[in-house]
């Protein structure tokens, strides 16, 4: 799926010239693609933002993650690009530290969402996923019960996943 979209390559290239330790975009980068191609859509659904994640606990200045906002903004100025530093997000999101950029994403609310990928100096691709890819793949949305339910539920809501993609089959609560 992702060789065959130039926009998502283009991005995995400028991301990959940064350097940055435990560096993946994740979220809808990797999960729309996937909801797009169970849906059959040739055109993919735009992007919203692309989340550009990174773990480096000895970065000194809470701010850097503009500069690299903003290098990014240069490579490819029609995307949104949202880039953070997991090292300090937990006080954000009031969790415990995290240790990785992979178990920072496992605080995500949705477990499809928490997929991430990066380009490495070969070529190749390198996918990590806190919960496994068999429920994404499996058109699924499921709550993390790290986060509480109503902002899962929000989310459904007002990210009209359902109106998007109508095949999805979402994880309800009574």
């Amino acid at each position: 799926m992702l060789e065959s979209d130039f926009e998502r390559k283009q991005a995995l290239l400028c991301v990959s010239s940064l350097s940055l330790p435990q560096c993946y975009i994740a979220a809808g980068f990797l999960r729309n693609l996937v909801w797009d191609s169970l849906h059959n859509y040739r055109v993919p659904t735009p992007l919203n933002d692309v989340d550009v994640v990174y773990f480096d606990p000895t970065e000194q200045e809470p701010d850097h993650y503009l500069a690299y906002e903003k290098y990014l903004s240069n490579c490819l100025p029609h995307l949104n690009w949202q880039v953070r530093n997991q090292a300090v997000m937990h006080k954000k999101n009031h969790d415990p530290a995290y240790t990785s950029t992979l178990d920072a994403m496992s605080y995500w609310p949705e477990k499809e969402t928490a997929v991430g990928v990066r380009l490495l100096e070969d070529g190749c691709y390198d996918f990590i996923s806190a919960f496994g890819f068999e429920s994404l793949l499996a058109g699924k949305v499921s709550y993390n019960d790290k986060r509480d339910k109503h902002v899962y539920q929000s989310r459904l809501k007002t990210k009209q996943w359902l109106k998007k993609w109508p095949l999805l089959e979402p994880e309800h609560y009574i």
